[in-house]
């Protein structure tokens, strides 16, 4: 019997071989493995025992969620490309999203944003009383002023007048700069309580995801914030408004790389009158100015990012007049900042004596701020910007690990993954507490700051030798 003709490849007669995992479908499934895995310790720190009284719990799963965004990290580099910007951003929104799974666990300071939402939507000034002020005594409830409990839990305590309530200092002026307040403002409709504030704590986290995926271009760098277990604690759960001034900073920083002046100097603007601290990264988007003639770009990004701060103030300075400073002055005399103070500086102070601390710090961050402004690199402006925020907070070594959100954010847009001790120094000096831990924190933070560039250049120079065969020059000086 004749066999009959096998059909061409072509004709939809012909067999179809079974379906095989191609070798690009692999890296991006041990990716979304890894996130799930990172998803589930997020979701156990969040929904743990685990608070800012009761810290201990909190040493574990931290380490864990450290390990497992490092394990995805490694992962995303053999992802295609066209496969990165879905899995960051998707990866981005769980991350936000576990952040919303209880209330607040290790800071208090979204109640006072509540609160001064509340007082805004009331028609009053935010600068004009304290939270225990009679005269707002109408505006509370039991969510910011429990009744009929002992007031002993982490985030309560008793006003003079001995009401209970979880705003904390409530018998001082607010400290927010405007942008915040205006931010607390437009987020009070959603709910006027703390939920709301977490939501809106993931919308700007995420957003900051998108920001930083533009500004980089697409790149994979931005994974560094939106899987960074930091965002789920600080910019969500606690919902600190650094996260807005970390999406404003992103924004003006991308404009700035674009040459977009104006717009670039009114976000970077924005960004400073939301937390202050954005302020360092004013050089890193001048950056490279004192080596060249002062361009127009430079002096309308300039005065763009001044203007823009001055205006946030003028409708509350009207209402206010010099209320508006808040409790400013009365917290950087309570941090210690003005003096050098023992809860401060520690690195600085091992080597310093203490009266000339204040004056180290200052010539230290001055000549930081002129190396940027000289050699900096105008094509990347968050290089500068990241140098100088980061090195900032090593120098005063803040016990606070959500003003990190701003070197989260630049890391993301640099890639130089070893400023992220610095950040988690303040997480470990902020559970820990106590001047040993201060320096050790710092002290290793700094260690690592100073070996990445080498760590980097060996890298570059194996790699050099497996290309050609040839021992590899050993470049440590990156552009």
């Amino acid at each position: 019997m004749p066999t009959p003709p096998t059909p061409p490849a072509t004709s939809p007669l012909a067999p179809v071989a079974p379906l095989a995992p191609t070798r690009s479908a692999l890296p991006g499934a041990l990716v979304v493995a890894a996130l799930a895995a990172l998803a589930a310790a997020l979701a156990l720190t969040i929904t743990g025992r685990g608070t800012l009284a009761h810290p201990a719990p909190l040493y574990r799963w931290y380490t864990v969620d450290a390990a497992l965004f490092a394990l995805a990290l490694l992962l995303l580099r053999r992802v295609p490309d066209r496969q990165v910007v879905p899995l960051v951003l998707a990866g981005s929104v769980v991350v936000a999203a576990l952040g919303l799974l209880a209330p607040p666990r290790t800071s208090d300071d979204a109640y006072r944003y509540v609160w001064d939402g509340r007082v805004q939507a009331a028609g009053i000034s935010p600068y004009a009383y304290p939270p225990d002020d009679p005269a707002l005594a109408r505006l509370r409830d039991p969510q910011l002023f429990p009744v009929g409990g002992r007031c002993d839990e982490w985030d309560e305590r008793r006003t003079a007048a001995g009401d209970c309530t979880r705003i904390n200092r409530p018998a001082v002026h607010t400290i927010y700069p405007p942008v915040a307040e205006a931010w607390f403002l437009a987020v009070h409709p959603w709910g006027g309580g703390i939920r709301g504030a977490q939501a809106a704590g993931a919308l700007l986290a995420v957003a900051t995801t998108g920001g930083l995926l533009w500004a980089g271009r697409g790149s994979r760098r931005a994974a560094l914030w939106g899987w960074c277990p930091g965002v789920t604690v600080w910019s969500v759960n606690d919902a600190h408004v650094d996260t807005l001034g970390a999406l404003l900073l992103v924004a003006g920083l991308g404009c700035a790389a674009r040459r977009r002046a104006g717009p670039a100097g009114a976000l970077v603007g924005a960004a400073i009158a939301t937390k202050l601290l954005p302020g360092l990264a004013l050089p890193g988007a001048l950056s490279g100015a004192l080596a060249r003639r002062p361009t127009r770009r430079d002096l309308v990004l300039l005065a763009a990012a001044v203007g823009t701060f001055a205006l946030t103030y003028v409708p509350y300075l009207l209402a206010s007049g010099v209320g508006v400073l808040g409790y400013l002055p009365g917290y950087l005399q309570e941090e210690g900042y003005e003096q050098g103070g023992l809860d401060r500086f520690g690195l600085l102070r091992a080597v310093v004596p203490d009266r000339w601390v204040p004056w180290a710090a200052g010539v230290l961050l001055t000549g930081v701020v002129l190396r940027v402004l000289r050699r900096g690199d105008a094509e990347r402006p968050w290089r500068g910007a990241l140098l100088v925020t980061g090195s900032a907070l090593l120098i005063v070594a803040p016990s606070y690990p959500w003003y990190g959100l701003l070197v989260v954010a630049l890391v993301a847009l640099d890639g130089r993954w070893e400023w992220l001790a610095v950040p988690a120094a303040g997480e470990a000096l902020y559970l820990v507490g106590g001047d040993a831990a201060q320096r050790a924190a710092y002290g290793v933070a700094l260690g690592c700051v100073l070996a990445g560039p080498a760590l980097r250049g060996l890298a570059r120079a194996s790699r050099s030798r497996r290309s050609t065969g040839r021992p590899g020059r050993l470049v440590v000086r990156e552009r």
